[in-house]
């Protein structure tokens, strides 16, 4: 592998990686018991579990794991917005504390 070849390849492994997501710190409460905890930079919980996270921008992300999607919006004062699609289609807003 040349060096262009490589550079090339470590750049996009590292835009790749969920560990440089720019996620707030966030704990949500959704309808259903469903628990959301991101950590700074993430990982993403949902109910204590790590879930598997798609970083779609720097403003928006998706949460998998257990049978629900917990959708994560950012907003430009950098505050976050949860919402959540679960099982059989349920859906809704989550409660930021």
């Amino acid at each position: 592998m040349t060096k262009m070849h490589f550079s090339v390849a470590a750049a996009a492994l590292f835009a790749a990686s969920p560990a440089f997501a720019k996620i707030p710190l966030v704990n949500a409460t959704c309808p259903g018991n469903i628990e959301v905890h991101a950590d700074e930079g993430g990982p993403v919980y949902i109910n204590g579990k790590e879930a598997k996270l798609h970083v779609f921008n720097d403003s928006y992300y998706e949460a998998k794991g257990h049978g629900v999607t917990v959708s994560l919006s950012i907003n430009p004062d950098g505050s976050a917005a949860v919402s959540y699609t679960g099982h059989g289609g349920a859906n809704g807003v989550c409660t930021v504390k």
